[in-house]
């Protein structure tokens, strides 16, 4: 595979940083080998920090899904979570009107993990996951709903429908494209601009920013 373009003052590398983006934006994009041509899927994965040096993701699709029957055990894969992101207009730089030797550009932070991904079928084991993502993101809600909440007839046809998915991390590589380059000045007229924009995604890049 190809090496992923970062250049050095974009790079991040904190674990602890990376782990929290992906816990952050859970909804990723798992990419494998499909005999030659490339397999995607998008869907949420649980990180479970506690197992080897970077983590094991869990998550499933439908069985339907063929992706899964491609897999195959110890073949490298790739999955990558896409934390927030937003236009930079050069109007917030300062220097624009000093020399207006500026250019539009847009700020990311990303995490490509790269592993190894197997599917699984034990009925415990997709349990489980379900039970996990669903008591992960509905935390954020007074009244949760719980899996337990329907029948239990209802919640075994359900697992029968999904394969469940855990990708064993080998490698991570954080990419956060936040005007580093930039001049103070500018950096923090863009910090000012995005957190005026009454945009989710632009309040969350000028936090990311502001904490660099």
């Amino acid at each position: 595979m190809a090496p992923f373009y970062i250049p050095d003052h974009h790079r991040k590398t904190d674990l602890g940083a990376l782990h929290g983006l992906m816990r952050a934006y859970p909804f990723a994009t798992v990419i494998t080998d499909a005999n030659g041509d490339l397999a995607v899927s998008h869907i949420p994965l649980h990180l479970d920090d506690t197992v080897g040096s970077h983590g094991v993701l869990r998550g499933h699709v439908a069985r339907a899904n063929p992706h899964w029957r491609d897999l195959a055990d110890g073949k490298p894969s790739l999955v990558i979570f896409n934390g927030p992101q937003a236009y930079v207009t050069p109007q917030w730089y300062p220097s624009k009107a000093e020399h207006a030797r500026v250019v539009p550009t847009w700020n990311y932070a990303v995490v490509h993990a790269h592993g190894t991904l197997r599917a699984l079928t034990d009925k415990d084991w997709l349990l489980a996951n379900v039970t996990e993502l669903t008591e992960a993101h509905e935390a954020a809600f007074a009244h949760r709903w719980s899996v337990s909440d329907a029948p239990e007839d209802y919640i075994d046809k359900m697992l029968k429908a999904i394969v469940g998915l855990e990708f064993t991390i080998t490698r991570l590589e954080g990419k956060w494209k936040l005007s580093q380059h930039r001049a103070e000045p500018d950096r923090l007229g863009t910090i000012n601009g995005l957190a005026a924009r009454a945009q989710e995604t632009s309040a969350a890049v000028a936090e990311l920013m502001h904490a660099q």
